[in-house]
């Protein structure tokens, strides 16, 4: 009697897994998901949500000694997402250092659609009235993330860089809390905090947009970030046109230390996902490197790729 061989099965292609993390930097995502913007493009994506900074119960210490140990990053080398997005230059360090540590391959995929809005902030009583006295004075932030970055753009205009000085204070909530307590001098924190901040009576110094970018592995194909992409710009349209239907993104973030007329909607700014260009890269790269934030050596062609666009 023939032995019958066994049918093999068909191998199951995962659904493409997305990262959602703070509402500053998502809001298009997340606004497109519940919306249906992305199944009505086609798509059938899982949504990961990971710890982010700006969650009032985040509880996740960030380490100092590799970016890649953190949730969201160890959450990608596993597999467990394909794409996600975060401050532009953040994820510049990721696209070029995973490629020297032989980590699992990002590249940069759009320069994203939120342009986060991020602020100093000191105690009401404070000394320090503009920012060029914070001259050698620790600034809350978190290393390497849109909070860091954003703060040296802020401040290189004021200090030459051996006077601007970073520290690490914990999430958003623990920065403002070291603020009005008097344990640092000043915070760097986005949305929802600097509502937040106001609504403590904090004083602002200094605030500034971030621009997202987009990263993805090389498995997920241009066709399907092109829908992603889409759906994302049918999302910024309805939040720009009105965000306030989409304030309880940010307010539940704070778990009730913000109402939502509290909450300041008119430092929202959003545009479509657009290629990240040639020039970008290297105003960018070249910044970051300049900072010692990033390995040199690093090029447009191993680090960006629109692939959406063509």
């Amino acid at each position: 009697m023939a032995v019958q061989e066994m049918t093999r099965k068909p191998e199951v292609k995962k659904r493409p897994q997305v990262a959602t993390m703070n509402a500053v930097h998502d809001l298009p995502v997340l606004v497109a998901r519940d919306k249906g913007f992305f199944k009505e493009e086609g798509l059938d994506l899982e949504f990961v949500t990971t710890p982010g900074m700006a969650q009032v119960t985040t509880s996740h210490f960030v380490k100092f000694d590799s970016v890649f140990d953190r949730p969201l990053d160890s959450v990608y080398n596993e597999g467990g997402i394909d794409q996600y997005r975060m401050c532009e230059w953040g994820i510049m360090k990721r696209a070029v250092e995973a490629n020297t540590q032989g980590l699992r391959g990002r590249k940069i995929v759009a320069l994203g659609a939120s342009m986060s809005k991020f602020a100093i902030v000191v105690a009401r009583d404070s000394k320090f009235y503009e920012p060029e006295m914070l001259k050698d004075q620790p600034i809350a932030v978190t290393p390497n993330n849109g909070s860091d970055f954003t703060t040296l753009k802020m401040m290189e205009g004021f200090l030459a860089q051996e006077h601007i000085k970073r520290t690490h204070s914990g999430s958003m909530l623990k920065r403002l809390e070291a603020v009005r307590d008097g344990k640092v001098a000043a915070a760097s924190v986005m949305e929802p905090w600097i509502s937040v901040a106001q609504k403590w009576g904090l004083r602002i110094l200094i605030e500034s947009h971030s621009t997202r970018s987009e990263a993805a592995g090389d498995d997920l194909d241009g066709p399907t970030l092109k829908k992603m992409f889409r759906a994302q710009a049918r999302a910024v349209e309805l939040i720009e046109k009105d965000p306030t239907p989409f304030i309880h993104y940010f307010t539940r973030e704070t778990d009730g230390l913000l109402k939502p007329e509290e909450f300041q909607t008119w430092r929202l700014l959003h545009a479509a996902p657009q290629p990240y260009t040639r020039e970008r890269f290297d105003d960018t790269y070249n910044w970051t490197v300049k900072w010692n934030m990033t390995v040199p050596g690093a090029t447009y062609e191993n680090t960006v790729d629109n692939r959406a666009w063509e």
